[in-house]
């Protein structure tokens, strides 16, 4: 079948992409752990994006190349991993574009030859077996590829790559719609999903097929472009005549040369030939226009005029060769187009150049210079000098060449004359010797860039005492304006709408706190509302004993003392006083007491525990254990042990008699058990050993088979009872006790912790790390906590909690959680664990997120997201109550580094000035993270000095300072601390799932099978890399069997091993040193010349895991059911698609509904159905008697019908509920974890939510999801049913105290993603962009309106001095203080500052809506033109209400300007039609649109000036090298040649923009213009087009196509329907709320913000607004 027979199916493969399109994910595609992410990049999708590239110009590869590695240099940074694969077939797509063909070939030697990355060429095509190997082997996560090509077929050839990646579970990322941020990368995400790989599966011939007769409809494509052009020659001929030229040139110049020397004598001279035979081939014909080449009205060119083009061309070479980039960059713009007669000449100059370049091998043994791969044509350059030689020289100018370019392009020339040989090509000069005109007449030959330079606006003078401060050093270097200047003076003539008169724009509008929905009303004394708060306070104390059960504590208020160092040991009793000796004698007492209590105790349970395990070894040792728990006496639990002890050898003589003959295999968890009573008896309890119980311990030793060990802990010959000699095999576990222990105790071994207790700490004896953050927290001051998940590092928060508690009624710590659900888990828990009584109004702990706050600001201890403390922290009216803050604690700061929000934790952590705890388990780079903290500390430190100097001179003059008290009286310590920490508390094991006849099974994964010999040796071993025990012994055996003559096999194996000899107790710091012993013997393997033996090893741990083919999705349910039977339950899935999440949570529960089905007996339904019946009948009758019974007198016969009705009914609705009651085996939920009335109360909290009665229905089955869409109540019924033990699908990896060994389950994840993910280093934290406009116009807001203009200043300038992006980076300080003035030029101009730096007009609303920046600028400027007055009118005169048509062109406005999502502009071509949304939304109506081009005019032009002034911090030296190469293109200019003076004359207009752009003749002018790309701007700045607040109308991609905005908000509007996004604007139905709520969060902000700036109650905006928004969230509620 040929082509045409195949279109149907191409169209078929392009619906089914652009269907996916819209449902792609438009996110970071680089997380958190972007190192261990693979991906790939499809190398002809590169090449067409960037030649789409607007601002590139044909011709110009330099401009091309820095496009090209400024994008791949870009990823790097971003800590991308990645591979570029150009497939041999897609280079027939270019064959309709010689030029390209060209390009392409020298980009692939390019990247193979002058850089590092890995480039793949090999590959025939995206269907080879070779190709679908090397996917399995890398198995990349991502591929990024172009939707859309050159032309249709280049298209199809995408849509192949795109099908084929998702067949074989690659995602594919689309190049277009991609934006960068400083850390991350924004791209349209479209995962493999089962339905795109069944539809590959079932279509694969089909799709083969299709695919050959494209190819072969491509290599056609040759021909035609071919013949015409090279005649009876085919493309061997030309091949062999390329190489033919080759080998002559190398005769020529033995010595070797540069690829472009080379490129330029060859292309000329083999186009030359082709040409020559060409002309000779027009001769046989008729006419030249009978050919198939468009020729124009006039003959070819005659072969004298091509030497003429090839002479000016070899003389553009040579200005390559010797002009430096700062020369080039300033060439003159021609407009001029080539003639078309010289068309074919040029192509076929490109196809030469291909030829060449395609034979690059046969310089093998060459020296040929490939490094100006990237510099090989410059067609600006060529037409400059064709310009001036048919225009500026014929007409009587004269310039000269220089005498070094005259040599060097003679040297050229004359290469080119021999290489041609059949025909004489005349002189080197003169280079014209014809008449012909290569370009066009062009009435504007030369663009005059001069008018489109950016006029130096000049900076509106602006002084402030923190704008002083903070940039006043760079200010006597700028261009001010003087104040009599227009641009000054119309400052104070700003004109609002005539309508808005009556506004007060100045007034201070309510604050985002005031906004926050109240959850109950503090100050109310209502009693209804008293019972609500106290249920919530109850159901709070519930919610927080079920995440952590400690008991609660009274807090008293008490006069501090300075602490104790509680590091250093105590003194003698000679110095206690009188007092400490009889509280010590008390304390003794009551110990004493209480140790008799427990004995009772003990001796009350221990016949019942001790029946209990004789009749089951490890159910009576769980209640032995717990008894452990609750119990304080050492000598009570040394009783208990050896009780324990004594259990278990009697359980274990017995289990070993009851083994058959044939039985080997023994049940070790009795053994487990014994050892584990032997451990802590030895190592807790030494003192109180007596013989006889030293005895038992040597008799279990001995019938364990560990003779050794008894002996050296009792070397008397003990009698041996009933265990001889010949009977011990029987016995014995079969290894010895080093290998039992690491092998079978791994997770049960002592770690070596302190025995001393602290007296700060009651729960626990914390280790010697945990008590240097208590006395971080005792000297109050600050620590950067970095220590693993379940270490223990969370306890420090509690103590500083209970710590300010306890020092007084007014201090307030700040606990800041990442997210809300977490706020939600922290308060529950201070509240379930503190008890304080609080002065009325007062309490204890409060919450504050953006949806709602309860106690916030009359807590002690509040609990908070950042960016609701940076709400308080810049509320002028606030800082009264900032100043009562003694702590903050940063849990999980290393989101410091996030995607979102990143910038927030920066400025809560350079504006608080009291002491604050970061904590986190994943900071690589922790030391420079706390050098930033302690040089702000630094800056406080001054601060606060020079605040109280201040304080105390008002003082002495009588003056009454505003001060507080805390500041000038409480003592702080300005020491940042860095505390690390590596142990985990608990093992985590890792398993990969895998699919084999239909069932799941795991493998346990070795950690050390994830590293190579090559890593090994040059990386060692990562650091985060740590093995069990058990692994530890299996990395011993490997190596053991791997290399049998090893000289340290002995030495190292588990019997023999240094550390472990003779120890009865190995300890966890034993098993790490004999970890780290292995591991150096690894690595010393590799270092020693064993390197085959270590990659044995390491083969020989990897799992060997079955491939499978199945829907894994499907599997799901089965991999839950697996983890039930081997009692891994409960456990916690992580998801990274919110939509996945819910769907697989319904999959389980499905899957149990469907198994309850399939056993439910046959009649049980109809049982069923007759039951419910016979109760809704007796129902009747019961409420019939009772209107009997209430209207006669109730006699005996009638009361007994009536308790006959009431017995029958509750008989029939217990038999009912039975029927109906879910089977055990068919639910994950423990039924006995939670009563029915603590169930019932968490499930009626949720009654009237979304997905209340969905996660009820779930809860029921054992089964709960959370994401960021549920509702606070739906998250908290997860997270208690979980907690609790009733949800068991939900989980954590170990938790301290509680899990001794964690286990992770790799599911549906490829094995080479597992070993970059486990191999992968954790990311370093990197500075964002600290602020935007906005949050500038807030920091002075803060400084000219704060309650304590010092306090508020110094914040100010702690934010603006001390961002992490500049610490230790003088010019990104310097560009940030740059960046600061534009901001204050734009808000001056705007109208929002004075020139004092003074908050006016509209500042407060702007300042109101800083989460939607640039558009709450638009916005502002909207309502003040009066747009919104014009539009909101009435439906007549004196109503107040707004027609539906107003009501959508309204939402219409602000769907235009707040959550925006695009489309990825492919899907505009789709052929689909919607149901009931319109999917694209419209434009901005005409009025609005010319107000919002007024403005991104009026912002771009100050943002050009801005970086204009900024260009000057630029690195020259950068800028004139490839960002990825580094070729440096630097250099001497020339200066002998007045032509390269007169071409280059264009210097002015070039600052800000880099040279490379400035190759396609771009000039700083084109700054002004929509949407300039970043790559335009100098890149060594540091500033992009993301920081000027601009908001275009239309968004184009790199191809520049639009980008079309999702309609979904006003679509919402108009049907109401969630279900209608999710079909129409294919939106996942959960998102669509959150984007919704948040859309009417907006509207609401809005509405309430106009209503109070406004006086007038009637005004249209305002009412039209409250009737919008009382609308959208009417409509929001109902679904």
């Amino acid at each position: 079948m040929g082509f045409e027979e195949h279109t149907e199916f191409f169209e078929e493969i392009s619906e089914l992409i652009l269907n996916e399109m819209p449902k792609a994910e438009y996110s970071s595609i680089f997380n958190d752990f972007v190192e261990s992410e693979f991906f790939l990049i499809d190398g002809d999708s590169l090449l067409v994006t960037c030649i789409c590239e607007k601002s590139l110009k044909q011709g110009q590869d330099l401009h091309f190349f820095y496009l090209v590695e400024r994008y791949l240099v870009d990823l790097i940074h971003k800590g991308g991993q990645f591979a570029i694969v150009f497939f041999k077939d897609a280079e027939y797509a270019y064959f309709d574009f010689p030029e390209l063909l060209s390009l392409r070939t020298a980009l692939i030697l390019h990247l193979q030859h002058n850089n590092t990355i890995d480039v793949r060429t090999t590959f025939s095509g995206c269907l080879s077996e070779e190709w679908g190997a090397f996917l399995k082997e890398s198995c990349p996560y991502f591929l990024i590829v172009a939707d859309e090509g050159l032309n249709h077929l280049q298209t199809h050839l995408f849509n192949f790559l795109i099908i084929q990646s998702w067949a074989k579970k690659v995602n594919v990322v689309l190049s277009s719609g991609q934006a960068s941020g400083i850390l991350r990368l924004h791209a349209y995400f479209m995962p493999s999903k089962h339905g795109n790989r069944m539809f590959f599966k079932e279509n694969k011939q089909q799709i083969e097929n299709a695919y050959k007769a494209l190819t072969k409809q491509l290599k056609e494509c040759r021909v035609f472009a071919f013949k015409p052009l090279f005649g009876n020659l085919i493309w061997d001929n030309m091949m062999e005549e390329a190489r033919e030229t080759i080998s002559l040139l190398k005769q020529l110049w033995p010595e070797g040369s540069d690829i472009r020397h080379v490129l330029c004598v060859i292309s000329c001279s083999l186009s030359l030939r082709m040409y020559h035979h060409f002309l000779g081939n027009q001769k046989k014909t008729t006419s030249c226009q009978e050919t198939n080449i468009q020729q124009g009205e006039s003959n070819c060119p005659s072969l004298q005029e091509m030497e003429d083009l090839c002479k000016l061309h070899c003389l553009g070479v040579v200005f390559l060769l010797h002009l430096p980039l700062s020369q080039r960059a300033c060439i003159r713009f021609i407009t001029s187009r080539w003639i078309k007669n010289i068309q074919v000449f040029l192509q076929m100059k490109k196809w030469c150049e291909h030829f060449l370049l395609s034979n690059i091998d046969t310089f093998e043994f060459w020296n040929l210079n490939l490094i100006h791969l990237c510099d090989l044509s410059d067609e600006l350059l060529l037409k400059n000098i064709a310009f001036y030689y048919e225009n500026e020289n014929v007409q009587g100018l004269q310039m000269s060449l220089g005498d070094t370019i005259m040599k060097d392009y003679e040297h050229l020339w004359n290469a080119v004359s021999k290489l041609v040989r059949k025909f004489d090509v005349g002189q080197p000069f003169p280079l014209r010797t014809t008449k012909l005109n290569f370009l066009k007449k062009s009435p504007l030959p030369i663009k005059d860039t001069s008018k489109e330079k950016i006029p130096s606006l000049g900076f509106i003078p602006v002084s402030s005492e923190v704008i002083d401060k903070f940039a006043g050093d760079i200010l006597k270097d700028l261009p001010f304006l003087k104040r009599d200047d227009p641009c000054v003076t119309a400052l104070a003539k700003h004109k609002e709408f005539d309508e808005l008169v009556h506004w007060h724009s100045h007034r201070p509008l309510s604050d985002d706190y005031d906004r926050t929905k109240c959850q109950f009303d503090e100050k109310s004394r209502d009693p209804y509302v008293l019972r609500t708060v106290q249920k919530y306070h109850v159901f709070q104390r519930f919610y927080g004993s079920s995440l952590e059960s400690i008991n609660s504590r009274i807090i008293v208020t008490q006069n501090i003392k300075p602490k104790k160092n509680f590091s250093v040991p105590k003194s003698k009793k000679a110095n206690e006083t009188k007092a400490e000796i009889i509280a010590r004698e008390n304390e003794k007492r009551l110990l004493a007491k209480e140790e008799q209590k427990e004995e009772g105790k003990w001796n009350v349970l221990s016949f019942s525990i001790e029946e209990k395990m004789k009749a089951n070894l490890n159910y009576g040792i769980q209640n032995l254990e717990d008894f452990l728990k609750s119990c304080k006496s050492n000598s009570v639990k040394y009783r208990v042990e050896m009780t324990g002890l004594t259990a278990c050898l009697k359980a274990w003589k017995e289990h070993c008699r009851s083994q058959g003959k044939g039985e080997d295999t023994k049940d070790l968890s009795i053994a487990v058990q014994m050892m584990k009573r032997i451990h802590s008896l030895m190592e807790k309890y030494p003192e109180l050993l007596q013989e006889a119980d030293q005895h038992l311990i040597v008799r279990c030793l001995k019938y364990l088979g560990f003779d050794d060990l008894a002996s050296s802990l009792y070397p008397t010959k003990v009698e041996e009872d009933d265990m001889k000699e010949k009977k011990r095999n029987k016995y014995s576990v079969g290894i010895g006790p080093v290998r039992f222990q690491l092998q079978y105790m791994g997770h049960h071994l002592i770690r070596d912790e302190r025995k001393d207790p602290d007296p700060r700490v009651q729960d626990f004896i914390p280790d010697t790390w945990q008590r240097e953050l208590l006395d971080v927290v005792d000297n109050n001051e600050s620590a950067v906590i970095v220590a693993p998940t379940s270490s223990g590092k969370t306890y420090v928060s509690y103590y500083c909690m209970e710590k300010v508690l306890k020092e007084s009624q007014e201090g307030v710590v700040v606990y800041v959680a990442p997210t809300k659900a977490l706020v939600n888990q922290v308060a529950a828990t201070v509240q379930n664990r503190y008890t304080k009584t609080m002065p009325d109004g007062e309490c204890l702990c409060g919450v504050f997120t953006r949806d709602y706050r309860h106690d916030a600001l009359n807590c002690q201890v509040l609990i908070t997201v950042p960016a609701c403390l940076e709400i308080l922290l810049l509320a002028p009216h606030r800082q009264k109550w900032v100043k009562r803050i003694r702590y903050v604690i940063f849990d999980e700061v290393h989101c410091l580094g996030g995607e979102i929000g990143a910038e927030i934790w920066e400025h809560l952590l350079v504006m608080i000035r009291c002491p604050f705890l970061a904590l986190s388990a994943t900071i690589s780079n922790p030391e420079h993270l706390t050098e930033w903290l302690q040089s702000v500390k630094r800056y406080w430190k001054q601060a606060d000095s020079v605040i109280e100097q201040n304080i105390a001179a008002k003082r002495s003059s009588g003056s009454r300072a505003s001060y507080h008290k805390d500041y000038s009286q409480r003592k702080q310590s300005y020491k940042v601390r860095l505390v690390l920490y590596g142990e985990r508390y608990n093992d985590l094991e890792k398993h990969v799932c895998s699919v084999k006849h239909n069932e799941i099974h795991f493998e346990h994964f070795h950690p050390c099978a994830v590293l190579t010999t090559d890593h090994i040796e040059r990386y060692g071993f990562p650091s985060d890399l740590i093995l069990s025990p058990r692994e530890t012994i299996q990395l011993y055996d490997a190596m053991f069997e791997c290399w049998e003559s090893w000289p340290r096999a002995q030495e190292l194996g588990p019997e023999n091993f240094i550390h472990f000899k003779n120890k009865i107790v190995v300890k966890k710091m034993d098993a790490r040193k004999y970890e780290e012993s292995l591991k150096a013997e690894l690595a010393n393997w590799i270092k020693n010349g064993n390197a085959k033996e270590a990659k044995m090893v390491l083969k020989n741990l990897s799992p060997d895991l079955a491939v499978s083919s199945e829907n894994m999705t499907q599997m799901f349910p089965l991999l839950v059911e697996k983890l039930k039977k081997m009692e891994k339950l409960p456990a916690l899935f992580f998801l990274f698609n919110l939509g996945d999440v819910e769907k697989r949570a319904k999959s389980v529960s499905t899957f149990l509904k469907e198994k309850q089905e399939r056993e439910r007996p046959p009649k049980a339904d109809k049982e069923a159905h007759d039951m419910a019946n016979k109760l809704r009948k007796v129902k009747k009758s019961i409420e019939k008697q009772k209107i009997i019974d209430e209207k006669s007198q109730k006699k005996p016969r009638k009361m007994d019908k009536s308790l006959i009705h009431e017995a029958e009914h509750d008989n029939l609705l217990r038999n009912l509920e039975k029927n109906l009651e879910i089977p055990p085996e068919c639910t994950y939920a423990d039924q006995k974890a939670v009563g029915a009335e603590m169930l019932q109360m968490v499930f009626d909290r949720v009654k009237f939510t979304r997905k209340g009665a969905e996660l009820k229905a779930l809860a029921e089955r054992g089964v709960g999801y959370h994401h960021s869409a549920l509702n606070f109540r739906e998250k908290q019924l997860v997270e208690i049913l979980f907690r609790k033990g009733f949800i068991r699908m939900s989980g954590r990896a170990g938790r301290r105290g509680q899990d001794l060994i964690g286990d992770v389950y790799f599911f549906d994840i490829p094995l080479p993603k597992i070993e970059k993910l486990i191999k992968s280093n954790v990311p370093e934290l990197r500075g964002q962009f600290p602020f935007s406009i906005t949050f500038v116009l807030r920091l002075l807001l803060l400084a000219s309106k704060g309650d304590d203009p010092e306090d508020a200043k110094a914040k100010v300038l702690s934010v603006l001095k001390h961002s992490l992006l500049s610490f230790k980076q003088p010019r990104a300080m310097e560009m940030l203080k740059l960046y600061f003035l534009f901001s204050l030029q734009l808000l001056v101009k705007e109208g929002y500052l004075n020139q004092e730096g003074n908050a006016i007009g509209f500042a407060g609303l702007v300042s109101h809506l800083h989460y939607h920046e640039p558009s709450n600028f638009v916005f502002v400027s909207f309502l003040v033109s009066g747009l919104f007055h014009k539009l909101c009118q009435p439906t007549h005169e004196g109503s107040k209400h707004f027609s539906q048509d107003v009501m959508e062109k309204l939402v219409l406005v602000l769907a235009n300007l707040f959550g925006r999502r695009y489309f990825p502009p492919k899907f505009q071509d789709a052929d689909v039609k919607f149901c009931q949304s319109k999917v694209f939304l419209e434009d901005l109506p005409e009025d609005f649109s010319a107000a919002l081009h007024k403005y991104n005019t009026t912002v771009t032009k100050d943002f050009a000036s801005f970086l204009l002034i900024v260009s000057k911090l630029a690195d020259m030296k950068q800028e004139y090298q490839l960002p990825l190469s580094k070729i440096n293109f630097m250099g001497k200019e020339c200066e002998d040649s007045q032509l390269v003076s007169h071409l280059m004359s264009c210097k002015e207009g070039r600052r800000a923009i880099s040279p490379f752009v400035c190759l396609s003749g771009n000039s700083d002018g084109d700054l002004l213009q929509p949407e300039t790309p970043d790559h335009v701007i100098l890149r060594t700045i540091g500033i992009s087009h993301t920081q000027a607040p601009l908001l275009w109308p239309q968004k184009y991609d790199r191809q520049g196509r639009k980008m079309p905005l999702n309609a979904y908000a006003l679509d919402f509007y108009k049907h109401g329907s969630l279900m209608g996004l999710v079909q129409d604007n294919r939106m996942n139905e959960s998102e669509a709320y959150l984007l919704l709520k948040d859309f009417s969060l907006t509207i609401k902000s809005i509405s309430v913000s106009l209503r109070e700036l406004c006086e007038n109650e009637e005004d249209n905006v305002v009412l039209a607004f409250e009737q919008l928004s009382e609308t959208f969230s009417g409509k929001l509620k109902k679904v």
